[in-house]
């Protein structure tokens, strides 16, 4: 009986092994543009990225314009967000900063607002917005401590998708001139056999690599010929 009992245990072990072994998490990604004018930049002219901050519940994380940020330096002048928010003070604190494009239009018309901006050398304004929600997931893991000592054993999944939008403005014209998206969906595993091993679909980094790589040629190259 002992035997028996051992050999099943060896069984249900590599099974679940096999199956670690194999899964791989998998993130499927999806870039769309919208460009309503040609665009260029110039030596010299900067380019800033800002997000919403008004709603709490809702804001795009501070690690993924942290990662967009990162992801687009080097031949693009990079103009800090706090920095460009106080030197236009008080127009794009929380309390003042337009929520929609309208609300933008209005602000960059506003007396003195455009010498302040040409002030900063800020070119393009990139206007951020979006976030990473868990969209669904299942499975059952279940750890436990005993005199033999600690292990868990289960299984757990769970979706994650990634969205956001970046609505491109040349200060220079005052003009929208285009909206690059990105969506990235992907499953995440955590599989355990006395250790759980998280497999992670890295969602927010497609959709930043994505968004990024869009972006600079966006501003850099003028496809409308």
């Amino acid at each position: 009986m002992l035997k028996v009992m051992t050999t099943n245990r060896f069984l249900r072990v590599t099974v679940l092994c096999f199956v670690v072994t194999t899964l791989s998490a998998c993130v499927t990604a999806r870039i769309e543009e919208a460009r309503h004018t040609a665009t260029g930049i110039s030596k010299g002219e900067a380019v800033v990225i800002l997000t919403q901050r008004q709603n709490v519940d809702y804001q795009t994380e501070d690690g993924f314009l942290q990662c967009l940020g990162d992801e687009l330096k080097g031949g693009i002048n990079l103009r800090g967000e706090r920095e460009f928010m106080d030197q236009l003070f008080p127009w794009f604190e929380p309390s003042h900063a337009p929520t929609h494009a309208d609300a933008l239009r209005v602000l960059l018309a506003r007396p003195g607002v455009p010498e302040r901006i040409t002030e900063t050398g800020v070119r393009y304004l990139v206007w951020v917005d979006g976030t990473t929600q868990t969209v669904d997931g299942g499975g059952n893991l279940s750890c436990t401590v005993g005199a033999g000592g600690a292990g868990c054993f289960g299984f757990q999944w769970w979706e994650n998708d990634s969205s956001y939008e970046a609505a491109i403005w040349d200060l220079k014209s005052v003009e929208h001139v285009g909206t690059i998206s990105a969506d990235a969906v992907g499953t995440s595993y955590l599989p355990a056999v006395i250790v759980p091993i998280p497999i992670i679909a890295r969602t927010k980094n497609a959709a930043c690599g994505g968004l990024a790589k869009q972006l600079r040629e966006f501003l850099v190259a003028d496809p409308l010929d």
